[in-house]
């Protein structure tokens, strides 16, 4: 994955609370090859209507939302079935981040996993952001370092798991993030060979009897 450090991006506001998984991408895109992206089926159902025009008011259907790296929303975000396909659908959409005051738990492991970074503001300092982006410009900074998001003259700070945050600024996945602890572990198996040899496997050679 992509290393996640500091951001500037355009950001789009999505005033909305409890926006599940089921909305993120429906179910009967699921079945489409994720070579093809599922950027287009990003909350489809909200984007478009029955006749599959775009509706003009929806936030994502904007110019600008079209170049936002950030989207900024409600509480209780990604919530419901557990589909990776939702964050699939964000990060093909061309997100990096979302900023909301709650996430559902296995949304925001999926997230971090595919390089999504999950920030989590306060309910007041998510309003506040929602309301400059909708009198101010649209540009900020969301720099993981420092936790903090700032755009205009206002910085918010914003609150991610210890692990997911070292995960995310390294690029990592589960795999890479145990790698990190090699030289750990290595000294452990060989502190626990001469303490406890008889638990260790006999050396084979494979193809021997």
């Amino acid at each position: 994955m992509t290393p996640f450090d500091t951001l500037t991006a355009s950001a789009c506001a999505l005033p909305l609370a409890s926006i599940d998984t089921d909305q993120l991408i429906p179910a009967r895109f699921m079945k489409r090859s994720r070579a093809d992206g599922y950027g287009q089926y990003l909350l489809y159902d909200m984007r478009f209507d029955a006749q599959g025009q775009a509706r003009p008011d929806f936030p994502l259907n904007t110019p600008a939302a079209q170049q936002a790296e950030v989207l900024v929303t409600r509480r209780n975000f990604g919530a419901g079935s557990s589909r990776e396909a939702a964050v699939y659908a964000l990060v093909d959409f061309g997100f990096r981040c979302v900023i909301a005051p709650s996430f559902g738990d296995i949304f925001a492991s999926n997230a971090v996993n595919n390089g999504l970074l999950p920030a989590k503001v306060s309910e007041a300092d998510a309003e506040e952001i929602l309301e400059l982006l909708q009198t101010a410009t649209s540009a900020m900074t969301v720099d993981l370092n420092d936790c903090l998001i700032r755009i205009g003259n206002r910085s918010f700070s914003f609150a991610i798991d210890p692990i997911w945050r070292t995960k995310l600024l390294n690029g990592w996945d589960d795999l890479d993030l145990t790698l990190a602890h090699d030289p750990d572990i290595a000294r452990f198996e060989q502190r626990d060979r001469g303490e406890r040899p008889w638990v260790q496997m006999a050396h084979q050679d494979i193809g021997s009897s």
